[in-house]
Protein backbone atom coordinates (compact mmCIF):
# COMPACT_ATOMS: atom_id res chain seq x y z
CA UNK A 1 0.00 0.00 0.00
CA UNK A 2 2.74 2.57 0.98
CA UNK A 3 4.20 1.62 -1.99
CA UNK A 4 1.54 2.44 -4.15
CA UNK A 5 0.67 6.07 -2.22
CA UNK A 6 4.73 6.58 -3.07
CA UNK A 7 3.80 5.92 -7.01
CA UNK A 8 0.79 7.85 -7.11
CA UNK A 9 2.29 10.56 -5.48
CA UNK A 10 5.25 10.51 -7.53
CA UNK A 11 2.99 10.49 -10.71
CA UNK A 12 0.51 13.32 -9.17
CA UNK A 13 3.43 15.62 -8.61
CA UNK A 14 4.94 14.87 -11.91
CA UNK A 15 2.28 15.29 -14.55
CA UNK A 16 1.92 11.26 -15.03
CA UNK A 17 -1.22 10.79 -13.77
CA UNK A 18 -2.67 13.68 -16.24
CA UNK A 19 -0.98 11.80 -19.32
CA UNK A 20 -2.54 8.37 -18.15
CA UNK A 21 -5.56 9.85 -17.82
CA UNK A 22 -5.29 11.59 -21.55
CA UNK A 23 -4.00 8.68 -23.01
CA UNK A 24 -6.82 6.13 -21.83
CA UNK A 25 -9.89 8.32 -22.53
CA UNK A 26 -8.58 9.32 -26.17
CA UNK A 27 -7.86 5.94 -27.17
CA UNK A 28 -11.45 4.60 -24.63
CA UNK A 29 -13.47 7.93 -27.03
CA UNK A 30 -11.98 6.10 -30.56
CA UNK A 31 -12.65 2.34 -30.03
CA UNK A 32 -16.29 3.41 -28.81
CA UNK A 33 -16.73 5.96 -30.87
CA UNK A 34 -14.80 5.80 -34.58
CA UNK A 35 -16.18 9.34 -35.66
CA UNK A 36 -13.83 10.75 -33.06
CA UNK A 37 -10.71 10.59 -34.73
CA UNK A 38 -12.40 12.60 -38.09
CA UNK A 39 -10.55 15.62 -38.80
CA UNK A 40 -13.39 17.93 -38.52
CA UNK A 41 -14.21 16.39 -35.11
CA UNK A 42 -10.47 17.04 -33.93
CA UNK A 43 -10.88 20.56 -34.83
CA UNK A 44 -13.59 20.66 -32.81
CA UNK A 45 -11.82 19.50 -29.97
CA UNK A 46 -8.81 21.01 -30.43
CA UNK A 47 -11.59 24.39 -30.08
CA UNK A 48 -12.86 23.29 -26.89
CA UNK A 49 -9.63 22.53 -25.38
CA UNK A 50 -8.38 25.98 -26.07
CA UNK A 51 -11.70 27.67 -24.44
CA UNK A 52 -11.20 25.66 -21.26
CA UNK A 53 -7.19 25.77 -21.07
CA UNK A 54 -7.28 29.41 -20.92
CA UNK A 55 -9.72 29.81 -18.09
CA UNK A 56 -8.28 27.33 -16.61
CA UNK A 57 -4.55 28.65 -16.39
CA UNK A 58 -6.30 31.87 -14.56
CA UNK A 59 -7.55 29.71 -12.51
CA UNK A 60 -4.31 27.66 -12.07
CA UNK A 61 -2.10 31.57 -11.33
CA UNK A 62 -4.72 32.07 -8.50
CA UNK A 63 -5.07 28.97 -6.79
CA UNK A 64 -1.13 28.57 -6.94
CA UNK A 65 -1.66 31.84 -4.19
CA UNK A 66 -3.71 30.09 -2.24
CA UNK A 67 -6.97 32.03 -3.63
CA UNK A 68 -10.01 31.06 -5.74
CA UNK A 69 -11.94 32.66 -8.55
CA UNK A 70 -15.52 31.39 -9.22
CA UNK A 71 -16.11 34.26 -11.52
CA UNK A 72 -14.35 33.25 -14.50
CA UNK A 73 -17.63 32.46 -16.11
CA UNK A 74 -19.03 35.23 -15.88
CA UNK A 75 -16.21 37.38 -16.85
CA UNK A 76 -15.97 35.05 -19.51
CA UNK A 77 -20.09 36.21 -20.80
CA UNK A 78 -19.32 39.80 -20.08
CA UNK A 79 -16.46 40.09 -22.31
CA UNK A 80 -18.38 38.38 -25.25
CA UNK A 81 -21.32 40.65 -24.50
CA UNK A 82 -18.86 43.98 -24.82
CA UNK A 83 -16.77 42.16 -27.38
CA UNK A 84 -19.45 41.84 -29.44
CA UNK A 85 -21.43 45.64 -28.89
CA UNK A 86 -18.14 47.55 -29.19
CA UNK A 87 -17.93 45.90 -32.27
CA UNK A 88 -21.48 46.79 -33.51
CA UNK A 89 -20.23 50.67 -33.07
CA UNK A 90 -17.34 50.20 -35.62
CA UNK A 91 -19.45 48.19 -38.85
CA UNK A 92 -17.59 46.02 -40.88
CA UNK A 93 -14.48 47.03 -38.85
CA UNK A 94 -11.34 44.57 -39.93
CA UNK A 95 -7.57 44.80 -39.12
CA UNK A 96 -6.72 47.31 -36.39
CA UNK A 97 -10.45 48.33 -36.26
CA UNK A 98 -10.92 45.75 -34.19
CA UNK A 99 -8.62 46.26 -31.24
CA UNK A 100 -10.20 48.42 -29.14
CA UNK A 101 -13.03 46.11 -28.87
CA UNK A 102 -10.58 43.44 -27.63
CA UNK A 103 -8.78 45.69 -25.70
CA UNK A 104 -12.08 46.72 -23.54
CA UNK A 105 -12.96 43.17 -23.27
CA UNK A 106 -9.39 42.49 -21.57
CA UNK A 107 -9.24 45.51 -19.61
CA UNK A 108 -13.26 44.88 -18.42
CA UNK A 109 -11.56 41.13 -17.42
CA UNK A 110 -8.52 42.65 -15.54
CA UNK A 111 -10.64 45.30 -13.52
CA UNK A 112 -12.93 42.81 -12.22
CA UNK A 113 -10.13 40.46 -11.04
CA UNK A 114 -8.09 43.45 -9.69
CA UNK A 115 -11.61 44.46 -7.45
CA UNK A 116 -11.76 40.13 -6.39
CA UNK A 117 -8.28 40.76 -5.79
CA UNK A 118 -8.90 44.11 -3.77
CA UNK A 119 -11.87 42.42 -1.73
CA UNK A 120 -9.46 39.50 -0.61
CA UNK A 121 -6.48 41.26 -0.23
CA UNK A 122 -7.74 44.34 1.77
CA UNK A 123 -10.37 43.57 3.60
CA UNK A 124 -9.23 39.93 4.20
CA UNK A 125 -12.68 38.46 2.61
CA UNK A 126 -12.68 34.66 1.44
CA UNK A 127 -12.18 34.28 -2.00
CA UNK A 128 -15.47 32.10 -2.35
CA UNK A 129 -17.84 34.03 -1.11
CA UNK A 130 -16.06 37.08 -3.12
CA UNK A 131 -16.31 35.78 -6.18
CA UNK A 132 -19.16 33.98 -5.74
CA UNK A 133 -20.93 37.72 -4.88
CA UNK A 134 -19.30 39.00 -8.23
CA UNK A 135 -20.62 35.99 -10.08
CA UNK A 136 -24.19 36.85 -9.35
CA UNK A 137 -23.41 40.86 -9.57
CA UNK A 138 -22.08 40.20 -12.92
CA UNK A 139 -24.54 37.63 -13.99
CA UNK A 140 -27.70 40.15 -12.63
CA UNK A 141 -26.48 43.17 -14.23
CA UNK A 142 -25.92 41.42 -17.92
CA UNK A 143 -29.20 39.50 -17.96
CA UNK A 144 -31.08 42.88 -16.94
CA UNK A 145 -29.37 44.62 -19.88
CA UNK A 146 -29.13 41.89 -22.65
CA UNK A 147 -32.88 40.13 -20.97
CA UNK A 148 -30.88 37.22 -22.72
CA UNK A 149 -31.16 38.10 -25.88
CA UNK A 150 -27.58 37.09 -27.50
CA UNK A 151 -25.87 40.36 -28.30
CA UNK A 152 -25.30 40.70 -31.94
CA UNK A 153 -22.11 42.79 -33.97
CA UNK A 154 -19.26 40.80 -33.71
CA UNK A 155 -17.36 41.92 -36.84
CA UNK A 156 -18.09 38.93 -40.13
CA UNK A 157 -14.08 39.89 -40.74
CA UNK A 158 -13.39 38.32 -36.60
CA UNK A 159 -15.74 35.78 -36.87
CA UNK A 160 -14.32 34.55 -39.97
CA UNK A 161 -10.28 35.11 -39.39
CA UNK A 162 -10.33 34.42 -35.81
CA UNK A 163 -13.28 32.43 -34.28
CA UNK A 164 -13.63 29.90 -37.17
CA UNK A 165 -10.23 30.96 -38.59
CA UNK A 166 -6.78 28.26 -39.13
CA UNK A 167 -3.28 29.03 -39.59
CA UNK A 168 -1.53 26.57 -41.02
CA UNK A 169 -4.20 23.98 -40.76
CA UNK A 170 -4.70 24.54 -37.06
CA UNK A 171 -7.62 26.84 -35.09
CA UNK A 172 -6.39 30.29 -34.12
CA UNK A 173 -7.80 29.66 -31.10
CA UNK A 174 -5.68 26.65 -30.10
CA UNK A 175 -2.67 28.77 -31.38
CA UNK A 176 -3.52 31.39 -29.05
CA UNK A 177 -4.14 29.02 -26.65
CA UNK A 178 -0.56 27.22 -27.03
CA UNK A 179 1.14 30.66 -27.21
CA UNK A 180 -0.28 31.80 -23.76
CA UNK A 181 0.60 28.05 -22.42
CA UNK A 182 4.11 28.92 -22.89
CA UNK A 183 4.20 32.15 -22.02
CA UNK A 184 3.38 30.77 -18.50
CA UNK A 185 5.78 27.56 -18.66
CA UNK A 186 8.20 30.68 -19.17
CA UNK A 187 6.86 32.70 -16.35
CA UNK A 188 7.22 29.73 -13.71
CA UNK A 189 10.08 28.09 -14.50
CA UNK A 190 12.50 31.00 -15.26
CA UNK A 191 11.15 34.57 -13.75
CA UNK A 192 10.84 35.87 -10.24
CA UNK A 193 7.28 36.48 -10.42
CA UNK A 194 6.89 33.12 -11.03
CA UNK A 195 8.47 31.74 -7.98
CA UNK A 196 7.15 34.33 -6.10
CA UNK A 197 3.27 32.84 -6.74
CA UNK A 198 4.85 29.90 -5.44
CA UNK A 199 6.24 31.65 -2.29
CA UNK A 200 2.83 33.29 -1.55
CA UNK A 201 0.70 29.88 -1.77
CA UNK A 202 3.04 27.44 0.03
CA UNK A 203 3.22 30.10 3.30
CA UNK A 204 1.88 33.77 3.22
CA UNK A 205 2.70 34.81 6.31
CA UNK A 206 6.69 33.79 5.41
CA UNK A 207 6.70 35.09 2.03
CA UNK A 208 5.55 38.45 3.74
CA UNK A 209 8.72 38.06 6.19
CA UNK A 210 11.29 37.63 3.74
CA UNK A 211 10.46 41.30 2.10
CA UNK A 212 7.67 39.85 -1.01
CA UNK A 213 4.68 42.01 -1.22
CA UNK A 214 1.94 39.39 -1.09
CA UNK A 215 -0.99 41.70 -1.67
CA UNK A 216 0.06 42.96 -4.99
CA UNK A 217 1.30 39.39 -6.12
CA UNK A 218 -2.54 38.37 -5.05
CA UNK A 219 -3.51 41.27 -7.46
CA UNK A 220 -1.77 40.68 -9.84
CA UNK A 221 -3.10 36.63 -10.09
CA UNK A 222 -6.40 37.76 -9.90
CA UNK A 223 -6.11 40.27 -12.37
CA UNK A 224 -4.13 37.46 -14.92
CA UNK A 225 -6.93 35.52 -14.27
CA UNK A 226 -9.73 37.88 -15.31
CA UNK A 227 -7.60 38.66 -18.31
CA UNK A 228 -7.26 34.62 -19.15
CA UNK A 229 -11.17 34.54 -18.72
CA UNK A 230 -11.85 37.71 -20.65
CA UNK A 231 -9.70 36.08 -23.95
CA UNK A 232 -11.82 33.08 -23.17
CA UNK A 233 -14.97 35.30 -23.86
CA UNK A 234 -13.66 37.56 -26.54
CA UNK A 235 -12.44 33.64 -28.89
CA UNK A 236 -16.60 32.25 -27.72
CA UNK A 237 -17.91 35.57 -29.53
CA UNK A 238 -15.81 34.87 -32.83
CA UNK A 239 -16.54 31.24 -32.33
CA UNK A 240 -20.45 31.96 -32.23
CA UNK A 241 -20.74 35.10 -33.43
CA UNK A 242 -22.45 36.75 -30.97
CA UNK A 243 -22.04 38.19 -27.46
CA UNK A 244 -24.47 35.91 -24.89
CA UNK A 245 -25.35 36.28 -21.54
CA UNK A 246 -25.78 33.24 -20.69
CA UNK A 247 -22.70 31.16 -21.28
CA UNK A 248 -20.50 29.86 -19.02
CA UNK A 249 -22.13 28.84 -16.09
CA UNK A 250 -20.31 26.12 -14.96
CA UNK A 251 -17.20 27.25 -16.12
CA UNK A 252 -16.32 27.78 -12.63
CA UNK A 253 -16.54 24.82 -11.73
CA UNK A 254 -14.81 23.03 -14.56
CA UNK A 255 -11.62 25.49 -14.14
CA UNK A 256 -11.39 23.98 -11.12
CA UNK A 257 -11.75 20.45 -11.42
CA UNK A 258 -9.06 21.17 -14.27
CA UNK A 259 -6.69 22.64 -12.37
CA UNK A 260 -7.10 19.84 -9.45
CA UNK A 261 -6.45 17.46 -12.06
CA UNK A 262 -3.87 19.19 -13.19
CA UNK A 263 -1.84 18.85 -9.79
CA UNK A 264 -2.59 22.14 -8.21
CA UNK A 265 -3.28 21.51 -4.71
CA UNK A 266 -6.34 23.64 -3.16
CA UNK A 267 -4.16 25.07 -0.80
CA UNK A 268 -1.62 26.61 -3.03
CA UNK A 269 1.89 26.62 -3.35
CA UNK A 270 2.11 24.68 -6.46
CA UNK A 271 1.01 24.23 -10.32
CA UNK A 272 2.42 23.67 -13.55
CA UNK A 273 0.71 25.15 -16.67
CA UNK A 274 1.51 22.18 -18.89
CA UNK A 275 -0.19 19.70 -16.47
CA UNK A 276 -2.97 21.74 -16.52
CA UNK A 277 -3.61 22.26 -20.37
CA UNK A 278 -3.29 18.59 -20.51
CA UNK A 279 -5.97 18.36 -17.42
CA UNK A 280 -7.92 20.78 -20.16
CA UNK A 281 -7.63 17.96 -22.57
CA UNK A 282 -8.73 15.41 -20.71
CA UNK A 283 -12.36 17.13 -19.76
CA UNK A 284 -12.18 18.35 -23.91
CA UNK A 285 -12.32 14.59 -24.98
CA UNK A 286 -14.31 13.63 -22.29
CA UNK A 287 -17.12 16.01 -23.59
CA UNK A 288 -16.72 15.46 -27.16
CA UNK A 289 -17.35 12.01 -26.91
CA UNK A 290 -20.58 12.11 -24.23
CA UNK A 291 -21.39 14.51 -27.30
CA UNK A 292 -20.77 12.21 -30.13
CA UNK A 293 -22.65 9.23 -28.21
CA UNK A 294 -25.34 11.50 -27.51
CA UNK A 295 -25.03 11.73 -24.22
CA UNK A 296 -27.87 13.94 -21.97
CA UNK A 297 -26.00 17.22 -21.16
CA UNK A 298 -27.26 17.05 -17.72
CA UNK A 299 -25.76 13.54 -17.23
CA UNK A 300 -22.45 15.57 -18.52
CA UNK A 301 -22.77 17.94 -15.69
CA UNK A 302 -23.05 15.06 -13.32
CA UNK A 303 -19.54 13.27 -14.71
CA UNK A 304 -17.98 16.64 -14.37
CA UNK A 305 -18.53 16.17 -10.41
CA UNK A 306 -17.73 12.64 -10.49
CA UNK A 307 -14.10 13.35 -12.16
CA UNK A 308 -13.83 16.64 -9.61
CA UNK A 309 -14.45 14.36 -6.36
CA UNK A 310 -12.24 11.68 -7.78
CA UNK A 311 -9.37 14.11 -8.24
CA UNK A 312 -9.57 15.72 -5.59
CA UNK A 313 -9.87 11.99 -3.27
CA UNK A 314 -6.08 11.51 -5.68
CA UNK A 315 -4.82 14.89 -4.54
CA UNK A 316 -5.62 13.83 -1.01
CA UNK A 317 -4.19 10.26 -1.08
CA UNK A 318 -1.02 11.43 -2.66
CA UNK A 319 -0.34 14.09 -1.00
CA UNK A 320 -1.20 13.10 1.94
CA UNK A 321 -3.14 14.60 4.92
CA UNK A 322 -2.66 17.70 6.21
CA UNK A 323 -1.57 18.67 9.68
CA UNK A 324 -4.42 19.47 11.69
CA UNK A 325 -3.89 22.38 14.80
Amino acid sequence: MKRFVFLLRHLFTNGGAVILLVVGVTVLAAVVEPRFLNRLNLMNVSRNFALLALPALGQMIVMTTGGLDLSVGAVMALASVVTAMTMAMIPDATGLAILPSLCVALLCGAGIGLVNGGLVVRFALSPFMVTFATVAIITGGMLYYTQGIPVYGVSDAFVSAVGRGQFMGLPVALIAALFVIAIIVVVQRWTAFGRHLYAVGSNQHAARLSGLRTGRIQLAAYALCGMLAALTGILTAGRIGSGQSTIGGTLGLETIAIAVIGGVPLRGGAGRAEHVALAALFLAIIANAMNLTRIDSRFQALVLGCVLIAALMIERIALGRRAVG
